[in-house]
């Protein structure tokens, strides 16, 4: 982890990936809170942390109401709480349940796409036939690449 006590919003713009704006977005959401010196944003070991919390929690796709409300059970207390844990629980049951939902939705389309397929290339092949039949000579499509 880095030492480094504070951040500018560029240095954690740079760690982390995301655009200054987005840094300013979470801010004005009340998931990032820095001091200010002048006009210039200054982030504690805290704020990087939570930046890292936030990029997560998007990643296994939660809102950002959940992730704030986390961060506000956390801060109920200093070292967060049994609440916060089962919201926490209750937030990835619930991205669980949706992940595996979609997980069978792609599955029941690609068994579709297979029959589609697999009845596309036999009507293609008896049409070849009857135009073979005919004395024509058909032409052969390139393969479709399968898995």
């Amino acid at each position: 982890m880095n030492d480094k006590r504070t951040f500018s919003i560029s240095e954690l713009s740079q760690e982390f990936d995301v655009t200054t704006r987005s840094i300013r977005f979470y801010e004005d959401q009340g998931l990032l809170k820095p001091a200010r010196r002048g006009q210039t944003r200054i982030f504690s070991t805290k704020d990087r942390v939570r930046l890292k919390l936030i990029l997560r929690g998007k990643r296994m796709g939660f809102s950002l109401a959940e992730t704030k409300e986390l961060f506000d059970l956390w801060d109920e207390t200093l070292t967060g709480n049994e609440k916060q844990l089962l919201k926490m629980l209750e937030i990835l049951g619930a991205r669980r349940a949706h992940l595996e939902q979609q997980k069978e939705d792609i599955a029941m389309a690609e068994m579709e796409m297979d029959t589609a397929e697999a009845r596309c290339r036999e009507a293609l092949a008896e049409l070849q036939k009857k135009k073979e039949a005919q004395g024509m000579t058909p032409k052969t499509p390139e393969p479709a690449v399968s898995k």
